[in-house]
């Protein structure tokens, strides 16, 4: 039987970064079939835009904190 995924969502951007490595590795390295590929390349679709969800979310969250700090230090 073959190994689920996790749901893209629940990964950290460390392990669907590492997800996607080895999906391209495969991809790379592997004959397989239409359907196998389409799978994998859907996968890797997703983990791409998981990734960028995170990184949206990474620097919304420094440019808040950093505006934060702005005001803090004009308060002074």
């Amino acid at each position: 039987m073959a190994k689920a995924n996790p749901a893209v969502e629940q990964l950290t951007y460390e392990q669907a970064l590492q997800e996607l490595e080895k999906i391209l590795a495969d991809l790379e390295s592997e004959s397989r079939g239409l359907d196998d590929t389409m799978n994998l390349f859907e996968r890797g679709r997703q983990l791409i835009q998981h990734c960028q969800t995170l990184l949206d979310k990474a620097e919304l969250k420094v440019r808040t904190l950093g505006q934060n700090n702005d005001i803090e230090e004009t308060e002074d």
